[in-house]
């Protein structure tokens, strides 16, 4: 066996998995040929070895075709039908799967042999990276990187309690800022909360869209930090035009650090690099994003943040180690990073979330008006809600009912499974016990996908309004599941 330190520098590198012999004639790991070996493994795999109760979710509402193959804004299953993905993995595919220029910017790194994570270093793509995304926020002035939205907000309550030297930290109803325990203490839906506690001490919510009760909850000058969702992902909730603004101005009168959580709505999602640059004059004191920085590769969030504040975390040498994370400043997630940016810019994908999302809201608007179950549409860009109300005529109203006794929000399936079952739609309902689908599609989809995402939701809304229907056959389906669910349990 030839020793690593007198091995040739052209030597051949040979990966193999773990308990194998090397492939003989070819030092590559051929994952794709593992994963076609286990393909049939799929779901007793997870139901073994990982969350048994999320592969029955996806038998019990048909989601189980096993997705081998994507591309840009589609997806193929085992048997080669292609789908629509208006879900996009909770915004995180921003430029569709696969983007060429991220895929190439990823190789670039390995083929590069760069010396990676040293630690005792600091990293040159880091630097740009943060100078990149600096210059959509030009009143901030430092960046710190994490692996994720939910420790990118972590960091950012670390921030505000080191700043302000206060304890208490404010959040939305129904927000959403992560899973971890400080930002699940900020979390507004108390079914996550559940089993979990006690949680950080001192979070506490507030109305959203509501200065009156924003004021009432800052006037004891004890909040480190106000976090806020610029449109809320529980829901797609708009607020009024003068919130964010009137925000902004009771933290500066109360002295309380003003932060937009930006994980969803930033980085083009909204047809604007931030949702917040849709109001001028909204600048807030930290902006924490994640999601579609990656490009849908490799995990990466950052807080961005005023000098001042940071200056308070890093204050002396001692301390230049007093926050951080391992795998946070890896190349392939700067890399990652730097490649979504200038494909944002160079390919004008900004501009096109801004357009086609103008198109689908209008042709929503429009359904909105000729079918009484659709309540409301909302949205911006391409972050879209469509929510659906009980309806007036009596044989729908007695169907909407029946299945909202029994589960409220169970309507929204009667919409979803359809549109993926027949029509190849992949879309997500927008809460627990929420009445909105919301449709976070990539940025880059075309008038074609445009074509295929009206006709499909036009085509389920229909049917909808007929009782009896293939649709609430369904809904007596789903009802009878959630009786027996809420039986077991």
């Amino acid at each position: 066996m030839t020793n690593s330190s007198t091995a040739p520098a052209n030597a051949p590198k040979t990966v193999c998995a773990a308990g194998s012999a090397p492939a003989q004639g070819d030092p590559r790991y051929d994952l794709a040929a593992l994963v076609a070996a286990r393909e049939s493994e799929r779901f007793s795999l997870h139901t073994k070895h990982l969350n048994e109760m999320w592969v029955r979710v996806l038998k019990t509402i048909g989601y189980d075709v096993g997705f081998t193959r994507g591309l840009g804004p589609h997806l193929w299953d085992r048997k080669g039908d292609r789908y629509l993905d208006l879900l996009s993995g909770w915004g995180v595919f921003a430029l569709g799967r696969n983007h060429p220029a991220v895929r190439d910017a990823l190789v670039s790194v390995l083929d590069g042999e760069f010396a990676n994570l040293v630690q005792l270093d600091v990293s040159v793509l880091a630097g740009v990276l943060a100078e990149k995304l600096l210059a959509y926020a030009p009143w901030l002035e430092k960046v710190f990187f994490a692996n994720s939205g939910a420790e990118s907000v972590e960091a950012a309550i670390k921030f505000a309690r080191a700043a302000t030297g206060r304890p208490g930290i404010l959040h939305c109803a129904h927000s959403f800022h992560g899973l971890t325990y400080g930002s699940l203490s900020m979390n507004g839906d108390e079914i996550f909360k559940k089993g979990f506690g006690p949680l950080l001490p001192n979070a506490r919510e507030v109305a959203f869209d509501d200065l009156d009760a924003l004021e009432r909850a800052l006037a004891g000058r004890d909040i480190a930090a106000f976090f806020v969702e610029p449109i809320q992902g529980k829901g797609v909730n708009i607020p009024q035009e003068g919130y964010l603004l009137g925000a902004q101005a009771l933290c500066r009168k109360y002295g309380t650090l003003f932060v937009a959580d930006e994980i969803q709505t930033g980085v083009g999602r909204t047809g604007r690099f931030f949702a917040i640059d849709h109001y001028p004059g909204v600048e807030p004191d930290m902006i924490v994003v994640a999601k579609a920085l990656s490009g849908g590769h490799v995990p990466v969030g950052a807080v961005l943040t005023r000098k001042a504040i940071f200056d308070k975390v890093f204050d002396r040498m001692d301390r230049a180690v007093v926050h951080g994370s391992t795998f946070s400043k890896n190349d392939l997630a700067m890399a990652a990073g730097v490649a979504t940016l200038d494909v944002l810019k160079n390919e004008r994908v900004i501009e096109n979330a801004a357009k086609t999302g103008d198109r689908l809201l209008a042709s929503f608007e429009r359904m909105a008006g000729g079918y009484e179950l659709v309540a409301d549409v909302r949205g911006k860009g391409l972050m879209i809600g469509i929510e659906f109300g009980p309806p007036k005529s009596f044989k729908l109203k007695a169907a909407w009912n029946l299945l909202e006794t029994v589960n409220s929000g169970l309507f929204c399936q009667l919409i979803s499974i359809p549109l993926f079952r027949d029509h190849k739609v992949l879309t997500q309902v927008a809460g627990h016990g929420n009445h909105t689908i919301k449709l976070l599609p990539p940025l880059t989809i075309s008038d074609e996908d445009c074509d295929w995402i009206e006709q499909s939701f036009d085509a389920v809304i229909a049917d909808a309004h007929k009782a009896p229907s293939a649709v609430w056959s369904l809904g007596k389906t789903l009802a009878e599941h959630a009786i027996k669910a809420r039986m077991s349990g």
